[in-house]
């Protein structure tokens, strides 16, 4: 029975297990959701089962030890959890054994010794940690081995038999040690790429003249210069010259295009016998590229497969050529110059058609890496433009160049069609790819944009400007009363502006059943434009000094900034007494409704583990990476947004502030929320990065937990969460606090690395505590973790919490002396000495002590 690529989605059928004689059951490429029932147990004839790209739930079943005379088991990208169950070594039929992102906890390796007559085994991007066994390196049947991008550690062993092996894929692990020089001659297609070898130097078996051409070993090598990680069998490498920008035609020739009345030469890679791994650098040039995988079940072995063309087709000659990959494939500059750079990904998708023949019913999806940064997850080039064999560029802009060295990846998950209209058909296409410089123009002509550069600066510079009159305002050295109005208006030329008639029609009038949240200073609705795009309108009064304060601060920060982890802001309205702020609509609102609400949305450890580091990743934007660096100042979960993904986006930089690089601090009035303040900044306004931080740690605290920090009191009497991590932490029980909504799921290391991660972030005293730049790099594991966390003197400590033992008190006084009680707030926004906003929650009755219990 093959039901693929039918769309269907919902449940599968528990009915279906009464077909005990069905022998193939393929229900790959649609939207079905949940368990796979129960029922399937029964279906113990089966030999063929195949569920990729789905929205599967759950864990992958016991009962398929059931299947007895399977032989062939596919699950890319389902949406079942790990780990895989130890029990699938009594499928010692299988033939073919493929599985791939599968989220849920570290696991090892699956025992599969009993498999003896195995042909294919993928286990990519399955979260597998520890060794490689051995017996897998002696299996005399094994065609392809594919583990790649897991956590897999050790050597290849000597002994490792590759009489049949015709691919090997180790990609992004981190194996080590020297590779068998059998390996480095022999003719299948191998990919060590991002691993931790130790080769010699240029005299290694590798760099040969017997070299495998079918051999990848980008950035495959531990070398503390990563610039020769790469390029390591060229001796001395060094880059003799660094240039600002980059044009490359992939799949195709050297071609001349006219872009703003200058002629750019895109360079082409057709020349390039590109393989199932394949590494290649253009010396002249300083840059190339690393593929990796195979087009399994096409029976096609001819290297031209990886390179389309399309030339007759009603399609401008840099889109009619294209170089695709099975699995993984990145481009790199090896001698960029320092800086900022905007990315341009030309894209159309020329293997698809517009019909409704067969030809036009494929899906092909994507992930897009930039910097090692996943900036577009499950891309569709077809969505992106409408139809089929439509040209377009998808822009990546402010991306940091810092080592002279650019990567832009491409990875295919396991989604999309793989058999429409011809076997083999899937994984990442790209067209061409331009690099551009965004402070300095190219050389030569040939790749001149200086239209854009200027259009660039210029509106770079009215963002300063524009946040630097907002400053002046703010301290009164503008007239407020008769240029407010025109200071606003000024506003239009530095993003998009919309008229209150729009405004009023997207959110229907501000009906309140758009009204989405409430902020410190307004209102927040939800909207659609004339043309469907959704949109997020935040209110803000200009009656109000600080709604004016706000909206000033926020249009000059944010129309100047822009991240996969900041919110995108579309534009403004300033009409009468209106000031609004129009910004992309974001499906699952604000971080706080799913932790501390009765949200539908439940967070599991991966989404948890996977926001923390995308925040974190945009506060080291903001902090060290933008060209404004930046305090946030209000960094708390009801300021982090989340898309329909589940990716993180920070949001309201009202209270946002310019961090001045030649100060080591600055003392400033104080804004923000009490139980997010670091105590140097709450007590004495002395103002860093480092206050940015530790309001990262309370939040990751709560990240961790599932508990608002200021709402929570627990029985033995602590103030706040940050105060009961504290005692736990001298107790060695921190792990007590995770939260117990998320069962199982959940891998230990990871947790403790981000409760870790999280205490050292709120560390008392601002020198102790990390950057957010080492904050990523120890939740990707690629930094280690203290195993001791420094603890400030008690003076210190205490310090932390007097603001919320304070508002205690306070409510404690109002109490007992019968005064009138407010609806108090569990988080307090600090606007000035003494006024307050609202945000969420109720504050508990305080008590003193905070013991173990």
């Amino acid at each position: 029975m093959c039901l693929e690529a039918n769309r269907f989605s919902g449940i599968v059928p528990p009915e279906l297990g009464n077909l005990i004689n069905l022998q193939t059951l393929m229900l790959s490429s649609n939207n079905l959701t949940g368990n796979l029932p129960k029922t399937f147990s029964r279906l113990q004839n089966l030999t063929d089962f195949r569920i990729n790209d789905n929205n599967f739930k759950g864990k992958l079943p016991d009962f398929i030890q059931n299947w007895k005379q399977l032989t062939r088991l596919e699950m890319h990208a389902s949406g079942l959890e790990g780990p895989i169950p130890p029990k699938i070594s009594l499928l010692y039929n299988l033939a073919q054994l493929r599985i791939s992102d599968m989220d849920g906890p570290n696991q090892d390796f699956p025992m599969l010794r009993n498999m003896s007559g195995i042909v294919r085994l993928v286990l990519r991007n399955c979260k597998i940690a520890g060794e490689i066994p051995a017996y897998i390196w002696t299996m005399k049947n094994l065609e392809m081995l594919d583990v790649s991008f897991n956590k897999l550690i050790g050597e290849i062993p000597t002994s490792a038999n590759f009489e049949r092996l015709k691919f090997l894929f180790l990609t992004g692990n981190l194996l080590r040690g020297n590779v068998p020089e059998s390996i480095l001659k022999a003719g299948s297609n191998i990919d060590l790429s991002y691993n931790n070898f130790t080769w010699q130097g240029p005299e290694q078996p590798a760099c040969g003249e017997n070299l495998n051409l079918n051999l990848n070993l980008f950035q495959s090598s531990l070398k503390v210069d990563k610039i020769k990680q790469g390029p390591h069998c060229l001796k001395n490498f060094n880059c003799p010259r660094y240039s600002n920008c980059l044009h490359i035609n992939s799949g195709g020739n050297n071609v001349a295009i006219k872009e703003d009345k200058v002629t750019v030469v895109y360079e082409g890679d057709a020349d390039v016998e590109g393989g199932a791994a394949e590494y290649f650098i253009r010396g002249n040039s300083y840059w190339g590229f690393s593929s990796t995988g195979d087009f399994m079940d096409d029976n096609n072995y001819q290297n031209t497969r990886y390179t389309l063309d399309l030339s007759s087709a009603n399609i401008s000659e840099l889109y009619a050529t294209a170089r695709v990959s099975p699995m993984s494939l990145t481009y790199f500059h090896y001698c960029l110059e320092n800086g900022n750079y905007t990315v341009n990904l030309h894209f159309a998708e020329i293997v698809f058609t517009n019909d409704k023949t067969y030809n036009s019913l494929g899906k092909r999806v994507f992930d897009i890496y930039v910097q090692e940064i996943l900036v577009v997850k499950d891309f569709n080039i077809e969505d992106y433009t409408g139809v089929a064999q439509k040209a377009v560029v998808k822009p990546i802009s402010n991306v940091i160049v810092s080592n002279n060295i650019l990567e832009i990846r491409f990875y295919w998950a396991g989604k999309g069609t793989t058999r429409i209209p011809d076997s083999g058909v899937y994984g990442p296409l790209i067209s061409a790819i331009s690099v551009v410089s965004d402070f300095k123009l190219c050389p030569n002509g040939g790749t001149n944009r200086t239209v854009y550069i200027i259009v660039g600066v210029t509106i770079g510079a009215l963002c300063l400007l524009l946040f630097l009159g907002g400053i002046l305002w703010w301290k009164g050295c503008l007239l407020r009363k008769r240029r407010g109005k025109k200071d606003t208006r000024r506003l239009d030329s530095v993003t998009g502006t919309f008229s209150l008639k729009q405004i009023k029609a997207a959110t229907n009038d501000f009906d309140c059943a758009n009204k989405i949240g409430e902020g410190g200073f307004g209102p927040v609705y939800k909207g659609q434009l004339p043309d469907g795009t959704v949109i997020a309108v935040k209110q803000l009064s200009s009656k109000s000094k600080q709604g004016n304060r706000e909206f000033l601060n926020e249009m000059g920060m944010i129309s100047c900034l822009q991240h996969p982890n900041l919110v995108n802001l579309h534009g403004c309205c300033i009409e009468g007494d209106q000031l609004l702020l129009v910004y992309e609509y974001m499906e699952n609102n604000s971080l706080a409704g799913a932790l501390f609400e009765n949200s539908q949305l439940k967070l599991d450890w991966p989404s948890r583990l996977k926001i923390c580091i995308g925040i974190a990743r945009g506060l080291a934007f903001l902090h060290e990476e933008s060209r404004l660096k930046i305090v946030h100042r209000d960094i708390k979960a009801t300021n982090v947004l989340l898309d329909g993904d589940l990716n993180p986006k920070i949001s309201d930089f009202g209270l946002a502030r310019l961090d001045e690089e030649e100060k080591t601090h600055i003392t400033t009035r104080i804004a923000g929320t009490i139980g997010y303040m670091a105590p140097e900044y709450a007590l004495w306004g002395h103002l860093t990065y480092k206050a940015d931080v530790y309001s990262f740690g309370v939040l990751a605290l709560e990240i961790f937990s599932g508990k608002n920090n200021n709402n929570y009191m627990p029985s033995d009497n602590c103030v706040c969460l940050l105060d009961r991590a504290c005692h736990l932490q001298q107790t060695g029980k921190l792990m007590k606090l995770i939260d117990e909504r998320l069962e199982s799921g959940v891998d230990e290391k990871e947790a403790e690395i981000m409760v870790k991660v999280a205490l050292l972030c709120t560390n008392a005293s601002a020198s102790l505590r990390p950057t957010m730049s080492e904050v990523v790099s120890m939740l990707e594991g690629r930094l280690s973790v203290p195993d001791q966390i420094p603890e400030a003197s008690t003076y210190h400590e205490d310090l932390r919490f007097k603001a919320m033992r304070d508002l205690h008190k306070d409510r404690q006084n109002q109490s007992s002396s019968g005064s009138q009680t407010h609806n108090s707030t569990a988080a307090h926004t600090f606007c000035s000495t003494s006024t307050f906003g609202h945000d969420l929650g109720d504050i508990k009755p305080y008590s003193e002590s905070c013991g173990e219990v």
